[in-house]
Protein backbone atom coordinates (compact mmCIF):
# COMPACT_ATOMS: atom_id res chain seq x y z
CA UNK A 1 0.00 0.00 0.00
CA UNK A 2 1.08 3.41 -0.89
CA UNK A 3 2.21 5.67 2.18
CA UNK A 4 -0.28 8.07 0.45
CA UNK A 5 -3.04 5.70 0.98
CA UNK A 6 -2.03 4.41 4.47
CA UNK A 7 -3.19 6.41 7.43
CA UNK A 8 -2.84 5.53 10.84
CA UNK A 9 -5.69 7.12 13.66
CA UNK A 10 -3.91 9.21 16.10
CA UNK A 11 -6.85 7.80 18.85
CA UNK A 12 -7.07 3.84 17.98
CA UNK A 13 -3.13 3.23 16.38
CA UNK A 14 -5.17 1.47 13.92
CA UNK A 15 -3.74 1.59 10.12
CA UNK A 16 -6.16 1.53 6.86
CA UNK A 17 -6.66 3.16 3.66
CA UNK A 18 -9.23 5.70 4.56
CA UNK A 19 -10.87 5.09 0.61
CA UNK A 20 -12.19 2.18 1.90
CA UNK A 21 -14.49 3.64 4.18
CA UNK A 22 -17.73 4.37 4.18
CA UNK A 23 -18.34 7.25 1.50
CA UNK A 24 -20.13 9.30 3.75
CA UNK A 25 -17.47 9.25 6.24
CA UNK A 26 -13.95 11.59 6.49
CA UNK A 27 -13.18 14.65 5.27
CA UNK A 28 -14.68 15.95 1.65
CA UNK A 29 -10.99 15.41 -0.32
CA UNK A 30 -11.68 14.54 -4.06
CA UNK A 31 -12.69 10.97 -4.46
CA UNK A 32 -11.38 10.50 -0.68
CA UNK A 33 -7.93 10.49 -1.72
CA UNK A 34 -5.89 11.89 1.41
CA UNK A 35 -4.51 15.44 1.57
CA UNK A 36 -0.92 15.37 0.21
CA UNK A 37 1.83 16.46 3.02
CA UNK A 38 4.89 15.97 0.28
CA UNK A 39 4.99 15.81 -3.93
CA UNK A 40 7.77 13.16 -3.31
CA UNK A 41 6.54 9.98 -4.96
CA UNK A 42 3.10 11.44 -5.90
CA UNK A 43 2.21 10.72 -9.91
CA UNK A 44 -1.28 13.02 -10.62
CA UNK A 45 -2.36 15.95 -8.25
CA UNK A 46 -5.54 16.95 -7.59
CA UNK A 47 -6.41 20.29 -7.49
CA UNK A 48 -9.17 23.07 -6.99
CA UNK A 49 -9.15 26.58 -8.40
CA UNK A 50 -12.21 28.31 -6.88
CA UNK A 51 -12.45 31.24 -9.57
CA UNK A 52 -14.80 33.01 -11.05
CA UNK A 53 -13.22 36.32 -11.77
CA UNK A 54 -13.35 35.69 -15.73
CA UNK A 55 -16.83 34.94 -16.40
CA UNK A 56 -18.65 37.18 -18.22
CA UNK A 57 -22.42 36.32 -17.45
CA UNK A 58 -23.32 34.67 -14.21
CA UNK A 59 -20.69 34.11 -11.38
CA UNK A 60 -20.74 31.09 -9.27
CA UNK A 61 -17.91 28.59 -10.10
CA UNK A 62 -16.07 30.28 -7.16
CA UNK A 63 -17.75 27.59 -5.55
CA UNK A 64 -17.03 24.21 -7.91
CA UNK A 65 -14.35 22.78 -6.23
CA UNK A 66 -15.52 22.09 -3.32
CA UNK A 67 -18.88 21.12 -4.11
CA UNK A 68 -16.75 18.72 -6.38
CA UNK A 69 -14.91 17.67 -3.87
CA UNK A 70 -18.15 16.81 -1.63
CA UNK A 71 -19.67 14.81 -4.49
CA UNK A 72 -16.76 13.11 -5.25
CA UNK A 73 -17.27 11.06 -2.14
CA UNK A 74 -19.85 8.78 -3.86
CA UNK A 75 -17.04 7.62 -6.51
CA UNK A 76 -15.72 4.67 -6.10
CA UNK A 77 -11.67 3.41 -7.14
CA UNK A 78 -12.46 0.45 -9.64
CA UNK A 79 -13.83 1.69 -13.26
CA UNK A 80 -16.71 -0.79 -14.52
CA UNK A 81 -15.30 -0.93 -19.03
CA UNK A 82 -11.10 -1.64 -18.21
CA UNK A 83 -11.46 -2.88 -14.62
CA UNK A 84 -8.63 -1.25 -13.56
CA UNK A 85 -7.91 1.14 -10.10
CA UNK A 86 -6.41 4.26 -11.25
CA UNK A 87 -5.04 4.46 -7.66
CA UNK A 88 -3.32 1.04 -7.90
CA UNK A 89 -1.73 2.53 -11.19
CA UNK A 90 -0.49 5.73 -9.72
CA UNK A 91 -0.49 7.57 -6.58
CA UNK A 92 -3.01 10.42 -6.02
CA UNK A 93 -3.85 12.51 -4.06
CA UNK A 94 -5.59 15.97 -3.26
CA UNK A 95 -3.01 18.97 -3.18
CA UNK A 96 -6.06 21.52 -1.82
CA UNK A 97 -6.89 24.58 -3.35
CA UNK A 98 -4.47 27.30 -5.17
CA UNK A 99 -3.97 30.33 -3.00
CA UNK A 100 -4.84 33.67 -4.91
CA UNK A 101 -2.66 36.93 -4.12
CA UNK A 102 -5.61 39.03 -5.08
CA UNK A 103 -8.82 37.28 -6.34
CA UNK A 104 -9.81 40.87 -7.73
CA UNK A 105 -7.14 41.13 -10.73
CA UNK A 106 -7.28 38.34 -13.43
CA UNK A 107 -4.21 38.75 -14.83
CA UNK A 108 -2.61 38.17 -11.14
CA UNK A 109 -4.79 35.40 -10.24
CA UNK A 110 -3.42 33.64 -13.91
CA UNK A 111 0.14 34.28 -12.27
CA UNK A 112 -0.80 32.44 -9.24
CA UNK A 113 -2.31 29.49 -11.01
CA UNK A 114 0.54 28.98 -13.44
CA UNK A 115 3.23 29.42 -10.49
CA UNK A 116 1.29 26.82 -8.24
CA UNK A 117 0.83 24.32 -10.77
CA UNK A 118 4.55 24.79 -12.08
CA UNK A 119 5.97 23.64 -8.86
CA UNK A 120 3.88 20.69 -9.04
CA UNK A 121 5.16 19.75 -13.02
CA UNK A 122 8.47 20.53 -11.62
CA UNK A 123 8.12 17.92 -9.47
CA UNK A 124 7.14 15.58 -12.33
CA UNK A 125 3.64 15.70 -10.80
CA UNK A 126 0.62 15.43 -13.59
CA UNK A 127 -1.99 18.12 -12.69
CA UNK A 128 -5.99 17.42 -12.85
CA UNK A 129 -7.90 20.44 -11.87
CA UNK A 130 -11.02 21.48 -11.04
CA UNK A 131 -12.47 24.71 -11.59
CA UNK A 132 -13.01 27.55 -11.98
CA UNK A 133 -14.33 29.52 -14.67
CA UNK A 134 -12.29 28.62 -18.40
CA UNK A 135 -10.21 30.57 -18.01
CA UNK A 136 -8.04 28.68 -15.37
CA UNK A 137 -6.39 26.86 -18.38
CA UNK A 138 -4.71 29.12 -19.69
CA UNK A 139 -2.60 29.47 -16.99
CA UNK A 140 -2.03 25.83 -16.62
CA UNK A 141 -1.46 25.37 -20.05
CA UNK A 142 1.19 27.74 -19.64
CA UNK A 143 2.57 25.78 -16.64
CA UNK A 144 2.18 22.34 -18.00
CA UNK A 145 3.52 23.03 -21.94
CA UNK A 146 7.29 23.02 -21.75
CA UNK A 147 8.57 21.84 -24.39
CA UNK A 148 6.40 22.46 -27.18
CA UNK A 149 2.91 23.27 -28.03
CA UNK A 150 0.66 20.30 -27.28
CA UNK A 151 -2.96 18.41 -28.70
CA UNK A 152 -5.74 19.90 -27.24
CA UNK A 153 -9.39 18.00 -26.68
CA UNK A 154 -11.76 20.24 -25.17
CA UNK A 155 -15.30 19.36 -24.75
CA UNK A 156 -17.38 22.48 -24.30
CA UNK A 157 -20.39 24.36 -26.08
CA UNK A 158 -18.75 27.00 -26.98
CA UNK A 159 -14.68 27.63 -28.47
CA UNK A 160 -13.25 30.14 -26.33
CA UNK A 161 -11.22 31.16 -28.70
CA UNK A 162 -13.09 35.23 -29.02
CA UNK A 163 -10.64 37.83 -28.18
CA UNK A 164 -11.28 40.65 -26.25
CA UNK A 165 -14.25 41.61 -24.70
CA UNK A 166 -15.07 44.66 -22.50
CA UNK A 167 -11.58 45.35 -22.22
CA UNK A 168 -10.20 41.85 -20.99
CA UNK A 169 -8.39 39.23 -23.18
CA UNK A 170 -8.44 37.17 -20.22
CA UNK A 171 -11.82 36.00 -19.64
CA UNK A 172 -13.21 32.45 -19.72
CA UNK A 173 -14.22 32.97 -23.81
CA UNK A 174 -10.90 33.26 -24.58
CA UNK A 175 -8.33 31.13 -23.35
CA UNK A 176 -7.45 28.97 -26.31
CA UNK A 177 -6.75 32.06 -28.44
CA UNK A 178 -3.97 33.14 -26.41
CA UNK A 179 -2.82 29.34 -25.88
CA UNK A 180 -2.35 29.41 -29.93
CA UNK A 181 -0.83 33.23 -29.80
CA UNK A 182 1.41 31.51 -26.87
CA UNK A 183 2.88 28.51 -28.78
CA UNK A 184 1.17 26.55 -26.10
CA UNK A 185 -1.55 24.31 -28.11
CA UNK A 186 -1.03 23.73 -32.00
CA UNK A 187 -4.64 24.34 -33.42
CA UNK A 188 -4.16 21.62 -35.98
CA UNK A 189 -3.95 18.94 -33.07
CA UNK A 190 -6.57 20.33 -31.36
CA UNK A 191 -10.30 19.18 -31.64
CA UNK A 192 -13.17 21.20 -30.00
CA UNK A 193 -16.50 18.81 -29.68
CA UNK A 194 -20.02 19.76 -28.75
CA UNK A 195 -19.66 23.25 -29.95
CA UNK A 196 -23.46 25.08 -29.70
CA UNK A 197 -25.59 27.84 -29.22
CA UNK A 198 -26.44 31.32 -30.96
CA UNK A 199 -23.59 34.05 -30.65
CA UNK A 200 -23.25 37.57 -31.10
CA UNK A 201 -20.74 37.52 -33.13
CA UNK A 202 -18.74 34.84 -35.61
CA UNK A 203 -15.16 35.89 -34.08
CA UNK A 204 -14.55 32.77 -31.96
CA UNK A 205 -16.24 30.15 -34.55
CA UNK A 206 -13.81 31.82 -37.37
CA UNK A 207 -10.75 31.85 -34.95
CA UNK A 208 -10.52 28.45 -34.47
CA UNK A 209 -11.32 27.22 -38.08
CA UNK A 210 -8.69 29.96 -39.32
CA UNK A 211 -6.31 28.55 -37.66
CA UNK A 212 -6.95 25.03 -38.31
CA UNK A 213 -8.90 23.58 -35.23
CA UNK A 214 -11.07 20.76 -35.74
CA UNK A 215 -14.95 22.09 -35.16
CA UNK A 216 -17.49 19.42 -34.55
CA UNK A 217 -20.39 21.43 -33.80
CA UNK A 218 -23.78 19.60 -32.13
CA UNK A 219 -25.04 19.05 -34.85
CA UNK A 220 -22.11 17.09 -36.11
CA UNK A 221 -21.62 14.96 -33.77
CA UNK A 222 -25.10 13.80 -33.67
CA UNK A 223 -24.82 12.91 -37.59
CA UNK A 224 -21.44 11.18 -37.14
CA UNK A 225 -21.91 9.37 -33.91
CA UNK A 226 -19.78 8.91 -30.87
CA UNK A 227 -17.55 6.47 -32.24
CA UNK A 228 -16.72 8.71 -35.02
CA UNK A 229 -16.55 11.48 -33.02
CA UNK A 230 -13.96 9.21 -30.83
CA UNK A 231 -12.00 8.24 -34.25
CA UNK A 232 -11.92 11.69 -35.60
CA UNK A 233 -10.41 12.76 -32.43
CA UNK A 234 -7.66 10.12 -32.13
CA UNK A 235 -6.63 10.55 -35.59
CA UNK A 236 -6.19 14.42 -35.16
CA UNK A 237 -4.46 14.59 -32.11
CA UNK A 238 -2.38 11.55 -32.55
CA UNK A 239 0.00 9.87 -30.21
CA UNK A 240 1.78 12.99 -29.19
CA UNK A 241 1.03 14.91 -26.16
CA UNK A 242 -2.30 15.97 -25.44
CA UNK A 243 -4.53 17.86 -22.33
CA UNK A 244 -7.96 17.41 -21.68
CA UNK A 245 -10.20 20.39 -20.71
CA UNK A 246 -13.69 19.50 -19.45
CA UNK A 247 -16.30 22.56 -19.39
CA UNK A 248 -19.45 21.61 -18.05
CA UNK A 249 -21.59 23.01 -20.53
CA UNK A 250 -20.25 20.53 -22.92
CA UNK A 251 -23.22 18.19 -20.83
CA UNK A 252 -27.13 19.40 -21.94
CA UNK A 253 -28.62 21.75 -18.71
CA UNK A 254 -30.86 18.98 -18.36
CA UNK A 255 -28.33 16.66 -16.63
CA UNK A 256 -25.83 19.55 -15.88
CA UNK A 257 -28.01 22.67 -15.54
CA UNK A 258 -25.31 24.36 -12.55
CA UNK A 259 -23.19 26.19 -14.71
CA UNK A 260 -23.05 30.09 -16.07
CA UNK A 261 -23.43 29.90 -19.74
CA UNK A 262 -25.91 26.25 -20.42
CA UNK A 263 -26.99 25.90 -23.82
CA UNK A 264 -29.59 23.24 -24.90
CA UNK A 265 -28.94 20.20 -27.05
CA UNK A 266 -25.86 18.93 -25.71
CA UNK A 267 -24.62 15.57 -24.37
CA UNK A 268 -26.19 13.29 -22.13
CA UNK A 269 -24.16 12.21 -19.44
CA UNK A 270 -24.03 8.43 -20.64
CA UNK A 271 -22.61 10.46 -24.45
CA UNK A 272 -19.78 12.09 -22.61
CA UNK A 273 -19.03 9.14 -20.96
CA UNK A 274 -18.25 7.19 -23.59
CA UNK A 275 -16.73 9.85 -25.03
CA UNK A 276 -14.30 9.86 -22.41
CA UNK A 277 -13.83 6.44 -22.69
CA UNK A 278 -12.77 5.76 -26.16
CA UNK A 279 -9.72 8.40 -25.56
CA UNK A 280 -8.08 6.28 -23.05
CA UNK A 281 -4.80 4.94 -24.05
CA UNK A 282 -3.73 8.74 -25.31
CA UNK A 283 -0.50 10.46 -23.56
CA UNK A 284 -2.25 13.09 -21.67
CA UNK A 285 -0.07 15.53 -20.04
CA UNK A 286 -3.55 17.41 -17.65
CA UNK A 287 -6.62 17.93 -17.36
CA UNK A 288 -9.26 19.97 -16.14
CA UNK A 289 -13.17 20.09 -15.51
CA UNK A 290 -14.39 23.64 -15.06
CA UNK A 291 -17.41 25.72 -15.12
CA UNK A 292 -19.22 24.15 -12.57
CA UNK A 293 -21.23 26.48 -10.78
CA UNK A 294 -23.08 24.81 -7.54
CA UNK A 295 -25.06 28.08 -7.16
CA UNK A 296 -27.67 27.27 -9.87
CA UNK A 297 -28.27 23.99 -9.12
CA UNK A 298 -29.59 23.22 -5.55
CA UNK A 299 -29.66 19.40 -6.53
CA UNK A 300 -25.97 18.66 -6.55
CA UNK A 301 -26.37 17.28 -9.82
CA UNK A 302 -23.93 19.02 -11.71
CA UNK A 303 -21.00 18.62 -9.20
CA UNK A 304 -22.13 15.30 -9.09
CA UNK A 305 -21.41 15.43 -13.14
CA UNK A 306 -18.25 17.37 -12.79
CA UNK A 307 -16.97 15.02 -10.00
CA UNK A 308 -17.64 11.77 -12.38
CA UNK A 309 -15.68 12.99 -15.62
CA UNK A 310 -12.86 14.10 -12.99
CA UNK A 311 -12.54 10.32 -12.31
CA UNK A 312 -12.80 9.14 -15.76
CA UNK A 313 -9.78 12.08 -15.98
CA UNK A 314 -8.32 10.16 -13.23
CA UNK A 315 -8.38 7.01 -15.02
CA UNK A 316 -7.23 8.48 -18.37
CA UNK A 317 -4.29 10.22 -16.61
CA UNK A 318 -3.06 7.03 -14.57
CA UNK A 319 -3.21 5.16 -17.66
CA UNK A 320 -0.66 7.92 -19.42
CA UNK A 321 1.40 8.20 -16.70
CA UNK A 322 2.06 4.72 -16.55
CA UNK A 323 2.70 3.99 -19.78
CA UNK A 324 5.17 6.88 -20.12
CA UNK A 325 7.10 4.92 -16.81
Amino acid sequence: MSDYYDHTSPVTGKRGNPMDEPRFTGPATFMRTPTAKTLKGLDIALIGVPLDSGVTNRPGTRHGPREIRNQSSNVRKIHPITRTNPFELCTVADVGDVVFESLYDLETAHRDIEEFVSRLVEAGVVPLTAGGDHSITYPILRAVVRQGPVGLIQIDAHTDTWGEWKGSSSHHGAPFRRAVEDGLIDPKRTVQIGIRGPQNVTDGWDYSEQTGMRLLFMHEVTRLGIDAVIEETRRIVGDGPVYLTFDIDGIDPAFAPGTGTPEIGGFTTLEAQRLLWGFHGLDFVGADVVEVSPPFDPSGVTALVGASVMYEAVCLLAAAVRARS
